[in-house]
C-alpha cells in the first residue's frame, strides 16, 4: 500500500460532558465506507446501547446523526486507538503501520470523563498508554460481529456493568 491507500479513521464523537469513552480499533470498511461509527449491520454495539436504556428510544440506523446525538446526551462517547493504517478488509488481524489517536489531547475536551473502555483486544493493546492518563481503563467484549465466542446476552452484561460504573444509568 502506498500513501494514497491509507485509510483514515473517523473524528471523535464527545462533548465536554461525556463520562464513558469507548475507543476500538479502527472502523471496518463499512463504516469507513459510510462514515459512521459501527455500521456494519450485524456489529452489536447500536443494539447493545439500546438494550442499556430501553426506556429512551434511539433513532433508527438511518438517523445517524440523531443516533450520534442520543449517544452523546447519555454521556457516552466513542473513538478509535488508531487514527490511519494500511489494511485489507475489517479484521483486526489485518491492521499494518497503524498511527494512535492524541488520546492524551482529548482529556481537555471531555473534563466529566470517568472511565475509558476498549472495546475490544486489538484496542485493548493499548491499555498502557490509555492508563497512563489517570483513568480507570477497562475491556469490553469486542461487538465485532467476528467476536462469535460471546453471546450477545455476555456482551450486555459486561457492558451494564462499565455504563453503571461511569454513572450512565
Amino acid at each position: 500500500m502506498n500513501d494514497s491507500s491509507r485509510l483514515q479513521g473517523l473524528p471523535p464523537l464527545v462533548t465536554g460532558h461525556t463520562r464513558m469513552l469507548v475507543l476500538g480499533s479502527f472502523p471496518g470498511v463499512a463504516s469507513l465506507a459510510r462514515q459512521q461509527y459501527y455500521a456494519h449491520p450485524h456489529n452489536a454495539f447500536w443494539r447493545l446501547l439500546q438494550a442499556l436504556w430501553p426506556a429512551s428510544p434511539m433513532p433508527g440506523a438511518d438517523q445517524y446523526q440523531q443516533r450520534v446525538a442520543w449517544l452523546l446526551d447519555k454521556g457516552l462517547g466513542l473513538w478509535d486507538v488508531y487514527a490511519s493504517c494500511e489494511r485489507e478488509g475489517s479484521l483486526d488481524t489485518a491492521i499494518r503501520q497503524p498511527l494512535v489517536n492524541d488520546l492524551a489531547g482529548l482529556l481537555h475536551r471531555c473534563p466529566d470523563l470517568r472511565l475509558i473502555a476498549h472495546n475490544g483486544g486489538e484496542s485493548f493493546r493499548h491499555a498502557r498508554v490509555t492508563r497512563a492518563l489517570g483513568l480507570p481503563v477497562y475491556r469490553l467484549p469486542s461487538t465485532s460481529p467476528a467476536n462469535a465466542s460471546w453471546s450477545f446476552e455476555r456482551k450486555l452484561a459486561a457492558w451494564r456493568e462499565l455504563v453503571a460504573m461511569a454513572g450512565l444509568v
